[in-house]
């Protein structure tokens, strides 16, 4: 018995040892690889990202060469730290952490330690490079901002963190990636494909040749170069006119949705987020919380729209056929309802029909078509949920689904809201308790480019195509549906005609009268809306907003606009002679109204937004 069980201790642990050998060497060939990357080093070869032109083939983006020192930390050898530190302008305990930290990564790939030299830090060091076993330098390409403008919509590169390299397997510590805008957008198109050479080494970790006379090699794939919607000289025109304001410009093509500009303000020049002062640089903008440059006015900023959105509730009105162009209403500077309440107005004619009534922009009239629209059903719940789907038939209250990089929805309240708000069933709400909607303020939030797609839907008399930046790849028109497609309103055509007459007659004889370009004719409509903040816990009203949404020419509309101008006063001080410039720029190429310009230009609302911290007292509705 004890001879069988010595047989088989021995049989076993045979087969055990068989098993080993055949899973290590044929299964298993991690040491092949280890041995391999012993014998071989990889490098990279980067390729040149692709460069951003403007919709008219003005180069907005390139690049320029850099050089990146990178070390393998298994190769390190001792050397002169003083001497390297000196070379690089670098503190010892700062070159020590990044040591550190390429350790920490892995011994055997590349980690950079020195991000984008100079070129003569670049000439200094590449002599003595023999020196220095375990370091190299790492050829790259950096952009190279031909314009000053338009940071928030070309973005920037900056160094992959752990978390993309763990996710996707293309990128590796050390390798640049794009961050917002069109750069994150666009990031595989723009980044082309990295070329990789496999260099064989001897027993002394010497570079010897190719490895296998580099079949395994691959040349490096330029990224695509691409054309965007947006025109160079009018994005530079707006940003000028923007300085000292805060707040947002977007102006739209509505016959293609294409962006012609998209400003937000305050802002900076892209030139500061590249080179090695790139990470100081974006810490003072990112710890700036007052101005907030980093911050996209024009794609995240949910305002109140005010008197703008007065025409959609008009279209809504005609389309439920509790409205008609004749009916009018009378205003004795506003509307009251119920309890001594009142929904204030300025003066003007009384009564007003619709499209006097878009020109004088007249809150009572506007007050009595919301409450038709919500009173023409049953409960106030139906007829809120039928004005709210209308609404979001424009794009409103959701994502647009376009090809920006961030954004937000907006908000367009419906009945499951307002009976929260209202603990229903236990107590009711009607239209009156709504009624601020009727004007834009209310529960009502917009961003500065769903206020100029609005406007883009309106001289389309029903339809938009959604939104969106690109334009081209490599000279090839962009050809995704979503950007091509025709997006229809539930407001039937002909119910735009008036509307369209009424925001006409803004310009001819309403509240931007006194905007008019000389030879253009356009449709717009000013806006003022309240504008609250907290200022030491207590809730203070501010000075008011200006708004101004237009389209031109009237017939054929070549531009569709919103500006967005925070504590601008009222509608066509500051956002309405922006607007008019902008149209005036755009389809002239030149300015006539020289008056409204150098006043724009000479006119800082900095004071303004020192209030909240200096106790100055805020401008409201006088």
């Amino acid at each position: 018995m004890r001879k069988i069980l010595l047989y088989i201790t021995i049989l076993t642990t045979g087969l055990i040892f068989i098993g080993r050998l055949f899973y290590l060497q044929v299964v298993d060939t991690s040491l092949a690889i280890r041995s391999q990357d012993n014998a071989i080093k990889v490098v990279y070869d980067y390729p040149q990202r692709g460069y951003i032109y403007d919709r008219n083939g003005e180069l907005m983006v390139s690049n320029q060469p850099s050089y990146d020192v990178m070390v393998i930390p298994r190769n390190l050898k001792p050397f002169d730290t003083t001497e390297f530190c000196q070379i690089l302008n670098l503190e010892r305990e700062d070159l020590e952490k990044k040591l550190d930290k390429a350790r920490i990564y892995s011994p055997m790939l590349p980690s950079v330690v020195i991000p984008q030299l100079t070129k003569s830090e670049y000439a200094i060091l590449q002599e003595k490079m023999r020196k220095y076993e375990g370091f190299y330098i790492q050829k790259r390409s950096l952009r190279d901002y031909q314009v000053d403008h338009s940071a928030n919509v070309l973005g920037y590169i900056a160094e992959v963190n752990p978390s993309i390299v763990s996710k996707n397997p293309y990128y590796i510590s050390g390798d640049l990636i794009g961050r917002a805008g069109v750069e994150e957008t666009y990031e595989e198109l723009l980044r082309g494909v990295k070329g990789v050479k496999y260099i064989q080494k001897d027993r002394f970790n010497r570079d010897i040749g190719p490895y296998k006379e580099g079949i395994y090699d691959t040349l490096p794939e330029k990224g695509k170069d691409i054309a965007l919607t947006l025109d160079a000289a009018l994005q530079d025109y707006g940003t000028k006119l923007m300085k000292n304001k805060r707040g947002g410009i977007v102006a739209l093509e509505p016959e293609t949705g294409e962006i012609l500009a998209l400003i937000t303000a305050p802002t900076y020049d892209p030139a500061k987020l590249v080179g090695r002062k790139r990470s100081p640089n974006f810490t003072e903008l990112y710890y700036d919380t007052i101005a907030r440059p980093l911050y996209d006015r024009g794609l995240l900023a949910q305002y109140p729209p005010g008197s703008p959105f007065k025409t959609l509730n008009a279209l809504i009105g005609l389309q439920e056929g509790v409205v008609d162009t004749q009916d009018s209403f009378s205003c004795n500077h506003g509307y009251s309802y119920g309890r001594g309440r009142k929904l204030g107005c300025h003066a003007h004619n009384s009564p007003l029909s619709m499209v006097p009534g878009i020109a004088q922009s007249c809150n009572a009239y506007f007050a009595n078509v919301y409450r038709r629209i919500i009173e023409k059903y049953p409960t106030p719940q139906q007829g809120m949920d039928a004005w709210n789907a209308h609404l979001k038939s424009f794009g409103l209250g959701q994502y647009m689904g376009n090809d920006l990089s961030t954004g937000q929805p907006g908000k367009i309240p419906d009945s499951d809201y307002y009976n929260q708000i209202y603990d229903y069933p236990t107590y009711k709400w009607y239209a009156t308790a709504t009624i601020s909607n009727a004007i834009g303020q209310g529960e009502v939030l917009m961003t500065p480019i769903q206020l100029a797609n609005m406007a883009a839907t309106i001289s389309n008399k029903g339809w938009y195509y959604t939104p969106h930046i690109l334009k081209e790849i490599e000279g090839d028109p962009i050809k995704e549906d979503k950007f091509t497609k025709k997006n229809y309103t539930s407001i039937e055509a002909k119910h735009f005609e008036p509307v369209i007459e009424g925001m006409h007659e803004v310009y001819k004889s309403g509240t931007a009268s006194t905007l008019r370009i000389p030879g253009v004719e356009i449709a717009g409509k000013t806006g003022t809306a309240e504008n609250f903040a907290k200022v030491d816990g207590i809730r203070v009203q501010l000075t008011d907003h200006s708004i101004f949404v237009a389209f031109a020419p009237v017939e054929n509309p070549k531009i569709a606009i919103a500006v967005f101008v925070e504590n601008g006063y009222w509608g066509s001080r500051y956002a309405g002679r922006m607007a008019s410039l902008m149209i005036e720029k755009y389809l002239k190429g030149t300015i006539t109204r020289t008056d409204m310009e150098s006043w724009i230009l000479s006119h800082s609302l900095e004071d303004e937004y020192a209030k909240p911290l200096s106790g100055e007292p805020f401008r409201i509705n006088q």
